[in-house]
């Protein structure tokens, strides 16, 4: 977001995104491939340099 000049308020005002999104981002939360794939196409990257996967530890995945 640095790189590109976007503030988490412009995403808020001018591109909508929840607050409530931004904030279970911040707390490696839940959020859903639909606010991904919108940050995504706002900071023109990939999924690659917004996220990545860690491993559950045994047993809790919940699944």
């Amino acid at each position: 977001m640095k790189e590109k000049g976007i503030t988490q308020y412009s995403l808020i005002k001018k591109y909508h995104v929840s607050a409530g999104q931004l904030s279970r981002l911040r707390k490696n939360s839940y959020v859903s491939t639909h606010t991904i794939d919108v940050l995504c196409d706002i900071l023109d990257c990939g999924v690659e340099d917004i996220m990545s996967h860690v491993k559950s530890p045994s047993g809790a995945d919940g699944i």
